[in-house]
């Protein structure tokens, strides 16, 4: 296992991180321990998770997935020193999630206290604002005009990240997290912040959580161009575009028990036409290479220059396998090179 610093911290994290979204839903208390066992077994110590999950959200499972990470923390208190533990504070929303009102330094404070207690443990390693209060070119909405940035009221905006940042640095002092990160975030949002922390001497982010993968590469160059000099990690969520990039949803086929026969807070917006195409001919790449179709997506993401640690989820052990072993070894040259071709040909399909 390759590991990195998670960007200007001290943390060494696993160039692989486990994700645990559908911890709750699709998988169960059992499964989390499993999994948990699992990938520390095999090097994996980044562990992320969010006070909303389990995925797709729900008033009766929110919080679940952490309450999961800290039963299998309860009964195994001795690894909690060798994991990094990542969770985040859900963004406005959700009216189950206080009021669905926007991130403020108190709801930060009041989030913290919550998902220790679900945790059950003293501190949390890494803590995210999951998504921004400020509207977000993420779930589809990056396409020109869905924002109009014209219309924004950036003072207002600031003030906010200002108290958000005293929030942070409440909860770093008191010893109940360590570093503190975003998600779902741009460029400008990432500058905001950091500007913020060194004219307040206050908390810096140490890393951006987004969206990237072989459908969905947008933050090449610019957000990762801003992390790999700003010293920020960045790491990628869903390196198989949901699923998709496996091929297991071509052709309008849904597995049972997959995430697509799930509800979708955004609807099934990355399964394009375009899309299709673009996974047939990745799938096809993979096929005449002799390697699987999530080695060809995952290998890739890993070898993008500026990803510090590539955020995996599974509803399986199986599964969990495949994906930690697509990260062995590296893509070779001349996969690489056609990968570009498809990439070129595709370069938003959704």
């Amino acid at each position: 296992m390759k590991y990195l610093q998670l960007g200007s911290s001290p943390l060494t994290v696993s160039r692989i991180c486990l994700g645990t979204m559908t911890w709750g839903v699709q998988n169960s208390q059992q499964d989390a321990n499993d999994q948990l066992d699992y990938a520390l077994a095999q090097g994996i110590n980044f562990i992320d998770t969010a006070e909303m999950y389990a995925i797709p959200p729900k008033k009766d499972t929110y919080g679940k997935t952490e309450t999961y990470i800290g039963n299998w923390l309860k009964v195994n208190p001795q690894k909690r020193k060798d994991i990094v533990l990542a969770s985040k504070i859900a963004g406005p929303g959700f009216s189950y999630i206080r009021e669905g009102k926007a991130i403020t330094g108190k709801s930060v404070i009041q989030a913290v206290e919550t998902s220790l207690k679900r945790l059950q443990t003293d501190y949390i390693d890494l803590y995210q604002l999951h998504w921004p209060n400020y509207p977000t070119p993420h779930f589809g909405k990056h396409w020109p005009n869905n924002t109009h940035y014209s219309e924004f009221d950036v003072e207002a905006q600031r003030q906010n990240m200002l108290d958000i940042l005293q929030g942070l640095d409440a909860c770093i002092k008191a010893g109940k997290i360590r570093y503190c990160g975003l998600s779902d975030d741009t460029p400008w949002g990432l500058n905001q912040y950091l500007k913020l922390s060194e004219l307040h001497n206050l908390p810096r982010m140490v890393s951006v959580q987004n969206e990237f993968s072989l459908l969905h590469h947008k933050d090449w160059p610019y957000l990762i161009e801003n992390c790999a000099h700003e010293d920020v990690a960045y790491l990628p969520w869903s390196p198989l575009a949901t699923g998709l990039l496996t091929g297991k949803y071509l052709n309008g086929a849904r597995p049972a028990g997959t995430r697509f026969t799930f509800m979708q807070r955004h609807g099934l917006f990355r399964d394009t036409p375009i899309a299709n195409e673009a996974v047939t001919a990745f799938v096809e790449l993979a096929k005449q290479h002799g390697i699987s179709p999530a080695k060809l997506a995952l290998g890739w993401v890993d070898q993008v220059n500026g990803v510090t640690s590539t955020i995996i989820g599974a509803t399986s052990i199986p599964q969990l396998q495949e994906n930690i072993a697509a990260f062995g070894e590296p893509l070779s040259a001349e996969i690489l090179h056609d990968i570009d071709q498809v990439l070129k040909r595709y370069p938003a399909p959704f």
